[in-house]
């Protein structure tokens, strides 16, 4: 086995606080990476060239792994075929593993392909920067959603609060700071979305009433430029309104449901500034913006009587 330590293979999970399904049309997004983590180890199997095979320990909400497993092999093979490492040619044995629980929403398709970029580096000694591993992770996230925005792959690489705005060309983004600690509480609804079959939902509710699409789109970038100034002025209570904001536009664009609008006023029942689904949507995530450790525990202890998993996190 390669002997490396996998912690250097670490890709963080991620929550969108701004932009689900927007960011596809070069909208900007603001992402938070949590610090839950996929990591992976490769070993060369040179007795058995043609060989791939894939150990996935990674914790998940319940039939992920099953509901996935098509998209996530075809993500593994492009990763592997744009870093040019050929399974025919050498035998492979992957292990996939860390703290991150996949679930819809959560960013861990991206961190299961840059973990694998990661590794792949660390064993063949390519010495790849930062954004060749985010490349490496865009490619393989084709295989799970077709035409990824990059927003996924970018944070589980780099990690912290980021501006994200895809272009024609390569995607901006630049790192953001708050003052303070944010605290987060997300649930999952148990249910595992295709983002794959969402987007294109969007995609063609947009085609058949562009002005529709048109007004979302222009109440959506009002939004987010005052969560940005929000962001760097550090106040949590106008951050959390926003967030509310940004859910009833997704409840507009139908990628909502009844299970994540139930949690979603359960968190603000409980003490919550704010909170939206977060991610692809029709099942998958929910987040709620707590301010303080008190509020983070009330709310978490509100959403566990009605989500099957239920976590607590920091943006930092």
């Amino acid at each position: 086995m390669s002997a490396f330590p996998i912690d250097k293979t670490r890709a963080f999970g991620k929550l969108i606080l701004f932009g689900e399904h927007l960011v596809v049309y070069k909208a900007p997004a603001l992402v938070g990476a949590v610090s839950a983590y996929t990591d992976c180890q490769i070993e060369y199997l040179d007795d058995a060239p043609g060989k791939l095979e894939v150990i996935d320990n990674r914790p998940a909400v319940p039939l992920y792994k099953e509901t996935k497993k098509e998209e996530g092999d075809e993500a593994i093979n492009l990763t592997l075929k744009h870093l040019g490492v050929d399974p025919a040619v050498r035998g492979i044995r992957l292990t996939f593993g860390g703290d991150l629980c996949c679930a819809s929403g959560i960013g861990a398709s991206a961190a299961q392909v840059v973990s694998l970029a990661r590794a792949v580096n660390i064993a063949d000694s390519r010495n790849l920067t930062e954004d060749e591993i985010n490349a490496a992770g865009y490619e393989g996230e084709k295989g799970y959603h077709g035409t990824p925005s990059g927003i996924d792959n970018t944070a589980a690489t780099f990690g912290g609060l980021l501006r994200f705005q895809r272009t024609d060309g390569a995607p901006i983004f630049e790192k953001k700071s708050f003052p303070s600690a944010i605290r987060i509480v997300y649930a999952s609804t148990g249910i595992t979305a295709s983002t794959t079959k969402v987007v294109g939902d969007v995609r063609a509710m947009k085609e058949a009433d562009e002005a529709w699409f048109a007004e979302i789109m222009t109440e959506y970038m009002s939004l987010v430029k005052e969560a940005e100034k929000v962001v760097e002025e550090g106040d949590l209570i106008k951050l959390g309104k926003l967030m509310d904001q940004n859910h009833s536009i997704l409840q507009k664009m139908t990628v909502s449901c009844k299970e994540l609008d139930d949690l979603v006023d359960a968190a603000r029942a409980a003490g919550a500034v704010g909170a939206k689904m977060s991610g692809t949507g029709r099942g998958g995530l929910m987040i709620a913006l707590t301010p303080t450790e008190e509020i983070q525990d009330a709310v978490a202890s509100a959403l566990e009587k009605l989500a099957p998993q239920v976590w607590k996190t920091t943006f930092a």
